[in-house]
């Protein structure tokens, strides 16, 4: 009778056994994910959303997934990453302002720290406690001490420069206080780079190793590539550089114009959509002197460039996952941090002339054989007119909250993605939004409270019914987002938006305007439509008061309207364009790049 029971109990054993291992089986494996993040790059700099450049592997993704032409970041890179990663408003998670631009009357301000702050938790440290892979590479610009690095804050691997911008060569930097740019690897930081450095190609081959490194143990990955690209300084190899020979020589105005046409014909614009006005300071190309249209167009087509490798080593991050049996498991979300960088950066770090910096700013501009911009010790950048042909039809670029600013395109594509492949969606999407959804992809919930630390709620809305198919947009009509950065506000709620801008690009006033009617925004309807200036105007002031919006207690667009020779002298206690003491790594936290 024993031998019996015993049998039966070890037969219903192998039978529980071999039922868990079948469910184990059946059960679907959580997807692979991987944001590609590029650095200034335009809304319409992609083939797929009305570009002349050329850019395939981008493209592709946008033709296996759904394309967003309602997407919104911020204003400039810091605030869009720390939004990004935390899915909680900037003035909460520490980037109330950008670290660089922080007012007297921010410092000290909880959500002001310049950083982000250990206040919220991240995308990747939930996503690495709940069994992902977490990797990082590229640019950080969120904070360099060693508790705010990509290793502190939830990355498993990472290879990250810290600053905001650098050479794509070597470590020099681009700010006269720091000469040179702070590196991490895997928690690390970096005496040096490896030896055949390009940021672009480094950053890719790195991200590969990372993934080979982990493979087979059944765990998924969460890749976050932050690349420089495009951002200024432009530097690419010489291969990359002619790609594009004369084709700019018509000027800003006739790229524009034909950029539009296609982003008609695609569906990303609507039929009848007109550009922005050409920016009173930019000149007609028309009564340019050749040879100056010439060294004009040289900017674009080494801008084009740059856009095109990046696209390359894409294709090979995807060409990759394709060998290894991983691409149909991943999702794969694209888009650019801010609107394109409509000034030149040296600009706006040079100082007065015997000063380091101006002797700084001196010293690259002596590279100015357009035959040697791309080289090592090269800066150049393309420029406001350009900027504007990135952002077609929009009206301004980064910095700024007009769509120029804050608006972007937007790429999704992967096993999540259940709606006709190659489909657009006119939505209305925010920067804030992937951290829910991707949350809730992976299967990960989120915590009220983090290390015995209550956490704030999320500010975005999660896409999986987007995704599904199942609705246009995760907003309502009566939803509203907002935006403040450089005392620069804005509110948006269904068709209509509120702005208001320091001058030289604003007015100092609120302006309003039907975005879906009018996306270029050029008409103001705040005289014929008082009643929706009140009604916005509210929100915002509701804005202010959940998200602890401080405005600053002075515009740093005062010392912006007289770069060069000279620039207005800094207020004492304000000086806005200056960066921090050279950052100086902990001793015992130095190593040398891996190999």
């Amino acid at each position: 009778m024993k031998k019996i029971s015993i049998a039966i109990v070890v037969g219903l054993i192998a039978v529980l056994a071999m039922t868990a291992i079948t469910q184990a089986a059946d059960a679907p494996r959580r997807p692979n994910i991987v944001i590609i993040l590029g650095d200034d790059l335009g809304f319409a700099d992609m083939g797929v959303f009305g570009s002349e450049i050329r850019t395939p592997n981008l493209d592709s993704l946008a033709r296996e997934g759904v394309r967003f032409t309602n997407f919104y970041t911020h204003a400039s890179c810091s605030p869009t990453r720390s939004m990004l990663l935390s899915g909680i408003d900037t003035h909460v998670n520490g980037l109330g302002n950008m670290d660089e631009w922080t007012a007297p009357n921010q410092r000290g301000v909880p959500g002001y720290e310049g950083h982000l702050n250990d206040r919220v938790a991240t995308l990747p440290q939930l996503l690495k406690d709940a069994g992902y892979h977490t990797y990082m590479v590229g640019k950080w610009h969120l904070g360099k001490q060693p508790d705010q690095i990509p290793a502190a804050r939830g990355f498993e691997r990472d290879f990250s420069l810290l600053d905001g911008a650098g050479s794509y060569w070597d470590m020099t930097n681009l700010t006269a206080a720091s000469p040179k740019s702070v590196f991490t690897e895997d928690g690390r930081y970096l005496t040096r780079l490896p030896e055949d450095y390009y940021a672009t190609k480094t950053y890719t081959d790195k991200l590969i190793g990372f993934i080979d490194a982990h493979r087979g143990d059944g765990k998924p990955f969460f890749a976050y590539v932050a690349h420089q690209a495009p951002h200024d300084p432009i530097h690419l190899p010489k291969e990359w550089r002619n790609r594009h020979s004369g084709e700019y020589d018509k000027g800003w105005d006739a790229v524009r114009q034909e950029r539009l046409k296609r982003q008609i014909e695609l569906g990303i614009m609507p039929a009848g959509t007109r550009l922005s006005e050409r920016m009173w300071f930019v000149p007609d190309p028309i009564v340019l002197a050749p040879e100056t249209k010439a060294v004009f167009g040289r900017k674009m087509e080494l801008y084009a460039g740059m856009v095109e490798n990046l696209d390359f080593h894409v294709g090979r991050l995807i060409d990759h996952l394709k060998k290894i049996g991983e691409y149909e498991n991943t999702i794969f979300i694209v888009f650019g941090d801010n609107g394109a960088e409509g000034t030149d950066l040296l600009k706006v770090i040079t100082g007065t002339p015997g000063t380091r910096d101006y002797a700084f700013a001196a010293t690259h501009w002596s590279k100015s054989d357009p035959q040697a911009w791309g080289d090592p010790g090269s800066y150049v950048a393309y420029g406001p007119m350009w900027a504007q042909v990135s952002m077609t039809p929009f009206s301004q670029y980064k910095g700024w909250v007009a769509e120029g600013g804050i608006r972007n395109a937007l790429i999704v594509s992967g096993p999540a993605v259940k709606r006709p492949k190659g489909s657009i969606n006119h939505g209305l999407m925010h920067v804030a939004d992937i951290m829910p959804t991707l949350l809730e992809i992976s299967g990960v919930s989120y915590p009220k409270t983090l290390e015995g630390r209550d956490l704030p709620v999320l500010m975005g809305k999660s896409w999986g019914r987007v995704l599904a198919g199942e609705a246009e947009s995760p907003r309502t009509e009566q939803d509203y987002i907002a935006w403040e950065l450089f005392g620069n506000r804005t509110v948006r709620q269904g068709e209509w938006k509120l702005r208001w801008q320091f001058k030289p690009l604003g007015t100092g006033k609120w302006e309003l305007f039907n975005i879906v009617a009018d996306p270029a925004e050029r008409k103001d309807l705040s005289a014929e439509r008082p009643d929706k200036v009140k009604a916005l105007a509210t929100l915002w002031d509701d804005y202010v008061r959940k998200n602890n919006v401080i405005l600053p207690s002075r515009s740093p667009y005062e010392t912006m309207e007289d770069q060069l020779p000279k620039r207005v002298p800094a207020d004492p206690g304000y000086p806005p364009l200056t960066y921090k003491q050279q950052f100086v790594p902990p001793k015992d936290m130095v190593a040398d790049p891996k190999p």
